[in-house]
């Protein structure tokens, strides 16, 4: 545990920590391709729904570090006490089931962003298997040879956040953002015929060039949702209750809290928005967003437009924002996964330590898969995923307000505020699981 001196000035580093790690898990190439493709298609518009998903986020933080300094024991062993075990052990495995399916694209993005630095911009099959395998093996040595995880963990984060923050900052100056564009899009509005193809999911008949028709699956909201995904991250949320203990705050260091889930959250929302900003000024009206399938997609496109230098930079980012959320997911999962079983979810605990690495087996596995046989060998994992976030999310965001107002009737002095706004965030990523719901009845039938 961290100990300040009564009345002592904090320093700023002391203040920070816990959120930036969650922002680091949350900000990878999901938020760095869903910005983009909303960037390209409706340019500065929809802004304002980045900004509205980092309150969202922000406050469900808050309120999930005031649970890790309202209570003793930790986030599901809470929930066990009241609820019993049996519910305890869903909330882990709804966490760790959805963190072990996201590593395997965590694994394939890492080979992404590295894929711009090699002859070409390929890279050899056995050479991205070797990648992985060397990337995750010293994760595990990593896990096993640190006596202390918490602090070298905040540090990298903060250190890959920065990296983050410096390459997408420059790509958007390169890129001459309109300011009074910027402004406009924080007013909330919606681009002409935006609803004209529905809200849900749904079939279409495609024309092929020679004639035949095949069904298509079409999502007309679906890099809406991922941007609000990957902005609003329920279990990335739901993890700061955990963090704030490593942390050593208590109640007395609850104002460091807020600042924190400020800060953090804030840079992630920041640099989402900069990505957005940079694809509305360079793309929007000059490609196709679907164009855009990776993150290192989005730099080829605005390399011809930038050059070089700002080409490295922005991939520089691309690959802090993979291999921070490469490394911390499957901590979350692990961690959550533990607590759960009755075990200790610290990140020095041997039972988090080694379902961490069963997180990293699983993603791996799965990666190596698909580089092999192609993505559609993939599809299954996807689909798993999919279906555990209509029942996690909000079931995660429910069980975030359900311990929070156990420690507001217990006297904890949480503000009104953020039950309404975390309210606000368990209605929309309930509506989020009915379209994620929809959308894979129409693809399994």
């Amino acid at each position: 545990m961290e100990n300040k001196k009564k009345g002592s000035l904090l320093s700023l580093w002391y203040l920070i920590g816990p959120a930036i790690i969650v922002a680091s898990v949350v900000l990878g190439p999901g938020s760095i391709v869903t910005s983009s493709k909303v960037g390209c298609a409706h340019g500065y518009q929809l802004l304002w729904v980045l900004g509205l998903s980092g309150i969202l986020m922000m406050a469900t933080v808050m309120l999930s570090g005031w649970i890790g300094v309202s209570y003793d024991d930790s986030f599901c062993t809470e929930i066990a006490n009241r609820l019993g075990r049996p519910v305890a052990v869903i909330v882990g495995l709804t966490v760790f089931g959805i963190v072990a399916c996201f590593q395997s694209s965590n694994n394939l993005a890492i080979l992404l962003a590295v894929e711009p630095f090699f002859p070409d911009e390929k890279i050899p099959i056995g050479m991205k298997i070797g990648i992985l395998l060397g990337l995750n093996g010293l994760l595990v040595g990593v896990l096993y040879g640190a006596r202390k995880l918490y602090r070298p963990i905040e540090r990298l984060m903060f250190f890959m956040v920065m990296v983050m923050l410096v390459g997408f900052a420059t790509n958007f100056i390169f890129a001459r953002v309109s300011l009074l564009d910027v402004f406009a899009g924080l007013i909330p509005s919606f681009p002409n015929g935006f609803f004209e193809n529905g809200f849900l999911p749904f079939e279409a008949t495609a024309v092929g060039v020679d004639g035949g028709e095949s069904i298509k699956f079409v999502d007309p909201m679906g890099a809406i949702q991922g941007m609000i995904a990957t902005t609003f991250s329920v279990a990335g949320a739901l993890y700061q209750a955990y963090l704030v203990k490593e942390k050593g705050w208590s109640l007395a260091n609850i104002r460091n809290g807020s600042i924190d889930s400020i800060f953090g959250i804030a840079i992630l929302a920041g640099i989402s928005a900069l990505i957005l900003c940079t694809a509305a000024a360079q793309l929007h009206g000059t490609i196709k967003p679907a164009e855009l399938t990776s993150a290192s997609e989005v730099a080829r496109q605005l390399k011809p437009l930038f050059g070089s230098f700002a080409y490295v930079l922005f991939c520089g980012g691309i690959f802090a924002g993979a291999f921070s959320s490469f490394l911390v997911n499957a901590m979350i999962g692990g961690s959550v996964m533990a607590d759960g079983l009755g075990k200790s979810g610290g990140v020095d605990s041997p039972w988090t330590k080694a379902l961490t690495i069963v997180a990293l087996a699983f993603g791996m596995g799965v990666a190596i898969l698909a580089t092999c046989f192609g993505g559609d060998s993939t599809i299954g994992v996807i689909i798993f995923a999919q279906a555990l976030t209509v029942i996690g999310n909000p079931g995660l965001a429910m069980a975030i307000l359900y311990l929070a107002h156990l420690a507001k009737r217990d006297g904890k002095p949480i503000p009104n505020w953020l039950f309404v706004v975390a309210y606000v965030g368990l209605v929309l990523v309930s509506v989020l699981a009915v379209r994620t719901g929809w959308g894979i009845w129409l693809k399994l039938t």
